[in-house]
């Protein structure tokens, strides 16, 4: 082998070895940072969309406040804060008073469950099974129990999930509302280095895909979570007002079918039937006039708020809750279904896009 040839492959090997060793330590270096930042992945990314959907919002409070960027941001923050932490409170004390009203029952001797109303004995044929059920429930809770311990168990779990994701999902949404109040301060600022990061990732197309992910996360925002949370919060009113039992944890429920676009109708129309039973007529029937234009106003918000178009198909946004309710917790079930449908924005959009 001639010295030139040898001295160039020494070279190579040096460079290889120099590049690999580079590599590595960068490598090492960025999976250090993301171990740092990984408890507060999703409270950030959650913080970027809150920023992003309530920016056009910010920008009217500043013209209100005359360019007072700070203050308006302030307050913007705050009344976002108002909406998550008021009806929270009141959810979480509507658990509270049902348990009370258990361990009261318990200890008087009462049943634990209302038996069937004299309503019942009119109802059609088909929903004799759900009444001997609740009959056994209020007679012998014990061995109702036992009777359905595998259902119980089987849909208890999710239950049981979707309480314990609550309280830490709230704290997570209120972290999320304080950052992003902080980011619309420097919005300019971020809005450079975001398209930069962008422009780094995606290329010539940058712009293209940048403004279709604001696009998306904004009729995300407004069209499925504002739509969902508006359902959520009058079902909510109607089953504080009309007194139902466990109203803050119906009205949970509510919001998750809500957001996976399923509806508010499985959990509502049964607290309804319910209430027929147990209640007086007249609170029963300005409750069941009240839910029925909750399930209407479905087909007319949706519209206003997101234009002809959906920003995905239901299947795509389902999916995106679903899997980040199961993934990520309560905080999932909004994100998932907003990083989901942005992925299905880009794929698409990708697609169209010449070569």
């Amino acid at each position: 082998m001639e010295p030139n040839q040898s001295n160039t492959t020494n070279y190579n090997f040096e460079k290889i070895v120099d590049t690999i060793i580079r590599l590595g330590v960068l490598g090492v270096l960025l999976m250090w940072c993301f171990d740092i930042l990984k408890p507060f992945v999703l409270i950030l990314v959650w913080a970027v969309v809150i920023a992003i959907a309530i920016y056009p919002v910010h920008v009217f409070f500043e013209r209100i406040f005359r360019g007072r960027k700070i203050f308006a941001v302030v307050v913007l923050t705050l009344l976002l804060l108002s909406f998550i932490i008021i009806p929270s409170g009141l959810i979480i004390y509507s658990l509270y008073e049902g348990v009370n009203h258990f361990r009261d029952a318990f200890n008087s001797g009462e049943h634990l469950i209302p038996p069937p109303g004299g309503t019942t004995d009119n109802w059609p044929a088909i929903t004799k099974p759900i009444i001997d059920i609740w009959q056994l429930a209020s007679d012998n809770l014990q061995d109702a129990v036992l009777k359905y311990s595998d259902e119980i168990k089987e849909y208890g779990a999710l239950l049981l999930l979707a309480l314990a994701g609550f309280s830490k999902g709230i704290i997570s949404f209120i972290v999320s509302i304080i950052i992003a109040g902080v980011l619309l301060v420097y919005a300019d600022s971020s809005e450079a280095v975001t398209k930069k990061i962008v422009g780094k990732l995606v290329g010539k197309n940058s712009e293209n895909f940048a403004e279709i992910t604001v696009i998306t996360i904004r009729n995300v925002v407004k069209g499925i979570l504002g739509v969902a949370f508006i359902q959520a919060a009058m079902i909510g009113v109607g089953f504080f007002l009309a007194g139902v039992p466990f109203a803050g944890l119906w009205t949970i429920l509510c919001l998750i079918l809500a957001i996976v676009q399923i509806g508010v109708g499985p959990i509502a129309i049964p607290v309804v039937i319910y209430m027929f039973s147990v209640s007086d007529t007249t609170t029963a029937v300005i409750l069941a006039i009240w839910i029925g234009i909750t399930l209407v106003s479905d087909n007319v918000l949706k519209p206003i708020l997101l234009g002809r178009n959906a920003p995905a198909p239901m299947l795509v946004i389902f999916l995106g809750a679903i899997g980040g309710f199961l993934y990520n917790g309560f905080i999932g079930l909004f994100l998932g279904a907003i990083v989901l449908t942005i992925g299905y924005k880009l794929f698409i959009s990708w697609l169209d896009t010449e070569n």
